[in-house]
């Protein structure tokens, strides 16, 4: 087998032990073979988007967040919606790197998990269009009722959206150039 990928993943959630964190758990299991990952939880941590600095002195730990980006084979973000809306963490984080190209034809697969999603979903989908990130309509992924179909260790309960999920990353794997090797998991 070849080299791993380098992934990092940015969780949405502003909360511990999240629906979204639990995926991420799930996700990273499933691709360890494939991928290294990095994941990235201090949204609450990044200053607020100012468009002067951006250009001219980011924070360092906005620096850091950007690095992490450029060298990154490809990006995971996984979210819930908050009033009908990407949550303002994940939108902030996301207007430090608008000035930027760090995104463009980069490989990307969004997880929208939440009781319902569908405009967060949409949302995060518009604004990763507008930075030229490289997804794919399978690769953008949304849970609905997340509670309900994900158990406390993570696991996906529901074998619809289990058998989604793992199509959803087998897409993601050929998006990054690691086409020639499948999930070995039984759906």
């Amino acid at each position: 087998m070849g080299l791993k990928k380098n992934i990092f993943i940015i969780i949405g959630s502003a909360s511990k032990n999240s629906a979204n964190e639990k995926l991420i758990a799930n996700f990273i299991s499933l691709t360890k073979d494939f991928f290294e990952t990095t994941v990235f939880t201090g949204l609450k941590s990044l200053p607020h988007f100012d468009p002067e600095l951006s250009t001219n002195r980011p924070p360092p730990s906005i620096v850091d967040f950007r690095r992490n980006i450029e060298q990154a084979d490809g990006i995971v973000i996984c979210t819930p919606e908050y009033i009908f809306s990407i949550p303002a963490g994940l939108k902030n984080a996301l207007e430090w790197c608008v000035a930027t190209t760090l995104f463009s034809e980069k490989p990307l697969a969004i997880i929208t998990a939440s009781a319902d999603g569908r405009k967060a979903h949409e949302e995060l989908q518009l604004i990763m269009k507008t930075l030229m990130a490289k997804f794919t309509e399978v690769t953008a992924f949304l849970i609905q009722g997340v509670r309900g179909q994900v158990n406390e260790k993570g696991e996906i309960i529901n074998k619809k959206i289990e058998s989604d999920f793992v199509r959803f990353i087998q897409a993601f794997m050929e998006l990054t150039g690691v086409s020639e090797n499948k999930l070995n998991v039984p759906v």
